[in-house]
């Protein structure tokens, strides 16, 4: 199996994607954090001290797609042309699950930036309520399905 991200020499490279084909391409992600009961009302109460943490999630969220590539060493940068958000109340962890999806029409796919939306999304729960409870859990972050491209379709 050749690795597309070293060159003839071993050398890293970003991988050359100007002769794919145009196409939509979309990404689905999710993840979840589980915190203590009293973290979890803080936030359905919306009484964090730091704010409104599912809103400031979102907005994070959408601000880590558009910055993978930044982060991300061979991730292209992209023109994305919708990113949406879901955020799921789950009071038996208790906790919460973000589900991030990115769209775009282009020449490769936005899988990772679905996944650092979620990823940046939930660090972000996580920040604005670590004075509460430091013990929360981030778990699951994962790429529940992706369309378009040579690859075709993946559905976890």
């Amino acid at each position: 199996m050749n690795l597309t991200h070293l060159d003839e020499q071993n050398k890293p490279k970003m991988v050359d994607v100007g002769d794919k084909d145009l196409t939509v391409r979309t990404a689905t992600a999710s993840g979840t954090i589980e915190m203590t009961p009293e973290a979890y009302e803080a936030v359905v109460s919306n009484t964090a001290k730091k704010g409104p943490v599912l809103q400031t999630a979102v907005i994070a969220a959408i601000q880590g797609a558009k910055q993978t590539s930044t982060l991300i060493p061979m991730c292209h940068p992209l023109m994305l042309t919708s990113i949406k958000t879901e955020i799921e109340e789950l009071p038996e962890l208790p906790g919460f699950r973000l589900r991030v999806t990115a769209k775009l029409n282009g020449q490769t796919g936005v899988e990772m930036e679905a996944l650092t939306a979620v990823s940046v999304g939930l660090l972000t729960i996580y920040d604005m309520l670590k004075a509460i409870d430091k013990g929360m859990v981030i778990r699951n972050v994962q790429l529940e399905k992706k369309s378009g491209g040579k690859s075709g379709d993946f559905r976890r």
